[in-house]
């Protein structure tokens, strides 16, 4: 076993689909200097970068850097090809996402980079609060890489994301749903997350037929993801997925249901799983998108 194996013998041991999309703690420790690589830290508490980060981590933050400033939708190709070529990043370059809340956000980011058909990417696997549980160096540093000339594609959403009428048309083809919020949001008791702002949702409930599989289950305690047979048992033999389906995932903007997205298809290996980022802040507030109340039927 050489040396870069070993250093990520405990992802490829969980028998993951796709296990080259995650690195382990020990891996990024011992490349930290690379020139071939870049560390992205996108984070819930946009602050938590500026007080300490890993060394030669960049930062992008969710809402500035990938969300359009005027309509609901995600930045241009001008501006994400921007936003690249300025923190150094092009195709020869591997970009290892990491963040806060079991990498929620992180991968988010990832599947932003997704849209714009960005491969050369992983997530770090426990994202910062494994990296500073075992003691990892942190930094209040900002690092500064030399431009590229990369040149982005169009943004493509058919394959990874879904917008209300893909949606309705799922609905009618009896596809499968997984609303990865709490169960309180699932069963309409609430509008938002326990502890989280009201966000102008005006009714509660789900999609109909979505079954309830709440995004952190996927996560161990410390914060990486929980192995294949684990993730298999908790979307196929709890929820009846499998593989071969073509499935939609949801919650409240989008940000949760990407890293379900991520597990379904990087993990588990679905071919064919999208995101509905316009999720329940989108359908809660739609005239006469059907709702229903109450746990899954």
């Amino acid at each position: 076993m050489n040396a870069a194996t070993a250093e990520l013998k405990a992802v490829v041991e969980k028998g993951y689909a796709h296990p080259e999309a995650l690195v382990t703690t020990e891996w990024l420790a011992q490349r930290l200097d690379d020139p071939s690589i870049r560390i992205v830290e996108s984070d819930e508490d946009l602050l938590l970068y500026d007080v300490e980060h890993i060394p030669n981590a960049q930062k992008v933050d969710w809402h500035a850097d990938l969300n359009d400033p005027v309509q609901r939708d995600y930045v241009s190709r001008e501006r994400f090809q921007e936003l690249l070529r300025a923190k150094g990043i092009d195709e020869s370059t591997t970009v290892v996402f990491y963040g806060d809340k079991n990498n929620w956000w992180a991968a988010y980011a990832f599947w932003v980079f997704e849209l714009f058909g960005f491969q050369n990417k992983r997530l770090l696997d426990g994202g910062r609060a494994k990296w500073q549980a075992e003691g990892r160096p942190m930094t209040a540093d900002v690092p500064r890489f030399a431009r590229t000339e990369y040149a982005a594609p169009e943004r493509d959403d058919a394959r990874i994301r879904a917008f209300m009428d893909d949606v309705r048309q799922h609905l009618a083809r009896k596809g499968k749903l997984i609303d990865v919020r709490s169960p309180e949001e699932f069963r309409g008791e609430k509008t938002h997350m326990a502890e989280y702002p009201q966000e102008g949702v005006l009714r509660g409930g789900h999609i109909p037929t979505a079954r309830n599989v709440p995004w952190a289950r996927a996560a161990n305690p410390d914060g990486t993801f929980r192995r294949a047979d684990e993730l298999r048992a908790l979307y196929e033999e709890q929820q009846g997925l499998a593989r071969a389906d073509d499935v939609i995932a949801y919650c409240r903007i989008g940000e949760r249901s990407a890293h379900t997205w991520f597990v379904l298809k990087y993990l588990l290996g679905y071919e064919k799983v999208r995101n509905y980022d316009g999720s329940w802040t989108e359908w809660g507030n739609a005239v006469r998108a059907p709702i229903e109340k109450g746990d899954a039927t």
